[in-house]
């Protein structure tokens, strides 16, 4: 946490330009693996700051995308890491079913960290839960970089 004190705390913010960079980034990746995607960026309290939807992606992945960046940004997870403990009988089952049905427990949503802190995440989707995954971290890896 930057600049904590007691009756208020600085925080980081996800800019315009960072946003460009992860959403350039992904989409590099999703041609590179020849899987056009839905890449979706929201910031620290889960708002929709960018979108796109790559040629021939898949239409029922638009509100994915969205919500996996939303469950990523909110619960400050990556969301392939409620896959085990979202299933029938663990302790998380039923965890799908909150936010109005938003929340996502299959890979492909990823928070944005800056120096420590959840900024936003970054959601994708019309490939498989690995090949969604891969493309976000693509996005995330080309932010970390600069």
């Amino acid at each position: 946490m930057v600049g904590e004190n007691k009756i208020y705390r600085d925080s980081i913010k996800l800019t315009l330009e960072g946003t460009k960079i992860i959403l350039a980034a992904s989409e590099a990746k999703a041609k590179e693996i020849g899987v056009p995607m839905c890449i979706a960026i929201v910031d620290e309290g889960c708002n929709l700051i960018a979108f796109e939807k790559m040629d021939g992606a898949k239409i029922t992945s638009i509100d994915i995308a969205i919500n996996k960046a939303f469950t990523a940004a909110g619960s400050r997870k990556g969301t392939h890491e409620y896959a085990e403990v979202a299933s029938p009988g663990k302790p998380a089952f039923g965890i799908h079913v909150s936010n109005q049905g938003r929340f996502t427990i299959f890979g492909g949503g990823l928070p944005i960290l800056i120096k420590g802190e959840v900024v936003g995440g970054v959601g994708c989707s019309s490939g498989t839960a690995e090949q969604d995954r891969e493309v976000a971290q693509a996005g995330l890896s080309a932010l970390s970089s600069k």
